[in-house]
Parts: structure tokens; C-alpha cells; sequence
């Protein structure tokens, strides 16, 4: 863990927001719908707060995306929804996709935050600037993670980052203003 003073210069730097999907952005369940024809769609909830937060990101120019090792149609929309300029599902192999969007993103990895629940996302925390673990994390991702978050998947965290990284960005004031917030 980060004593407070590098825990902000961390999220100050962030240029790139990267997190799973099942657990992070949602509380982990899939629910599986019956069909007509007798096939099953699988759906997911998202935290309404967690995308906005995300909106505010692309407005500042920080770029966001999800690298998943499920594949959902209802991630693909949310990534829509919420303006994310990476999507890659499929991957429980995380490092090249990672590698490939700092490539693209041209940051190097204290420019990157990942925020991850599960063993397959320690790989990636282990090669970012800011690595986060959802208050739902498996013990192991809590000790790879230089910032648990409070609340967990699918419940805020995701906004609880990203208010973090507004305001060691110093972007907080903005926001506030933007809504008529008076503190």
C-alpha cells in the first residue's frame, strides 16, 4: 500500500483507466435469461454512478477501457454507454492486451490504473502506476493493490476511483462547481 502523499501523485498521473468487468463493474453475478427458442442470454448490472464518474474521465481526456475474460454483449453496451475507448473480452490473458494499449494509448505504466478483483488481474496490477483492488477482492489482489477501494464491485467503486483521481488531479473543484455542489 501507498502512504497518502504517493497514493495522489499516483492517481495524478493517471492517463489511462483499465479494469475488469465481472466483480469491478458489476457485483459478479450473471444472470442468465431463458429465451424462446430455448437459448439463454446472459445479462449483467452496472452501478449508474460508475458511469457517469467514467463520462467525467473522457471529458478530462483520460481514456478507459475493460479487458474481461468473459464475453457479454451487455459489456460491449456498457462500454458505449460510458464512452470507453478499449473493449477487449475474451482474455484471461491479460499482459499482451495491456502491453498493446499502452502502445496505442503512447503512456508508459505509472500512466495506467487497473482496478481488478480476481487472480487473473494481479498480472496486470503488477505493471501499472496505480494498481486498485475492489473492497470484494480476493485476499491476494488486496495485496497486490496500492488503493482498496471502500465499497465494492458493481456498488460504486469504479466512482470512488475515479472522484480519487479528480481530485489529486485537482479536477474535483470543477465537477462540484459543474453540478452547484458549495462545500
Amino acid at each position: 500500500m501507498m502512504d497518502n502523499a504517493e497514493l495522489r501523485a499516483a492517481a495524478a498521473r493517471v492517463k489511462v483507466l483499465l479494469m475488469d468487468v465481472d466483480g469491478v463493474l458489476t457485483d459478479g453475478r450473471l444472470y442468465n435469461i431463458p429465451l424462446a427458442d430455448g437459448t439463454v442470454a446472459e445479462t449483467k448490472g452496472f452501478d449508474s454512478q460508475d458511469g457517469i464518474g467514467l463520462q467525467w474521465l473522457n471529458w478530462y481526456g483520460v481514456k478507459t477501457g475493460v479487458i474481461s475474460g468473459r464475453v457479454s454483449p451487455a459489456t460491449v453496451e456498457r462500454a458505449r454507454q460510458c464512452k470507453m475507448t478499449y473493449v477487449y473480452q475474451g482474455h484471461i490473458e491479460k499482459i499482451p492486451i495491456l502491453e498493446e494499449i499502452m502502445k496505442d494509448a503512447g503512456v508508459t505504466r505509472d500512466d495506467v490504473a487497473y482496478v481488478g478483483d480476481d487472480l487473473t488481474d494481479i498480472v496486470c496490477m503488477r505493471r501499472v502506476g496505480f494498481a486498485v483492488a475492489t473492497a470484494n477482492a480476493r485476499r491476494e489482489v488486496k495485496a497486490a493493490a496500492h488503493y482498496v477501494t471502500e465499497v465494492v464491485g458493481g456498488n460504486g467503486a469504479i466512482r470512488e476511483v475515479v472522484e480519487l483521481m479528480l481530485k489529486a488531479k485537482g479536477l474535483w473543484p470543477e465537477i462540484q462547481k459543474k453540478y452547484e455542489i458549495h462545500e
